[in-house]
């Protein structure tokens, strides 16, 4: 049987694929618990798929989602194992995600010019230019691995010492008067 080459019936066929996947699950919003669970929901503007080298890359405003996971990039390259997505690799000036780590929690976000997801792994490792703000601190280096399961954040890589980590710890906001109440100094607000 011969296969169609044809550049475009490769990309639609890709497109129904990714489609058909999709539409075997229903899309909510979970917390981190069940990310790693939920289908992969990519929009972009334009999508093309690799049948020979089981690539999909998706260019334009690409805006992907997994659960409480959302990457907003300007390319996003999927790399299939036997059907399923193993290693998505996202760039842009710079590409942003954020998660939440737990209901009720604020969303831990970040941004690269590139990007790394391993969706079995839950791993996000974050190249070039990363920055990951979590709670009153920022972690920036060029290099920093996020594991999406325990919010765990490491940054900087133990094989050079050229290349640093920076990080700012915010001190917690004390609580202020009520409006109308005295202040310790004995003045009103």
């Amino acid at each position: 049987m011969k296969q169609n080459k044809n550049p475009r019936y490769l990309a639609l066929r890709g497109i129904r694929y990714c489609l058909l996947a999709l539409a075997l699950y229903t899309v909510n919003v979970y917390a981190l618990e069940s990310d790693g669970d939920q289908p992969i929901v990519i929009d972009s503007n334009t999508a093309t798929y690799d049948d020979v080298k089981a690539i999909s890359t998706y260019t334009g405003n690409v805006i992907s989602i997994q659960g409480s996971i959302r990457v907003n990039s300007d390319k996003l390259v999927v790399y299939f194992i036997e059907g399923e997505a193993d290693k998505m690799v996202f760039t842009g000036n710079p590409a942003r995600f954020k998660q939440t780590p737990h209901e009720g929690d604020p969303d831990i976000t970040g941004e690269a010019l590139t990007g790394e997801y391993y969706p079995k792994k839950n791993l996000l490792v974050l190249i070039d230019k990363a920055t990951v703000w979590q709670g009153s601190g920022a972690y920036s280096s060029d290099f920093i691995e996020y594991d999406l399961k325990t919010s765990l954040v490491k940054a900087g890589e133990k094989a050079s010492a050229t290349k640093r980590v920076h990080v700012v710890l915010q001190p917690k906001n004390k609580q202020q008067p009520v409006s109308g109440q005295q202040s310790p100094k004995g003045g009103n607000q």
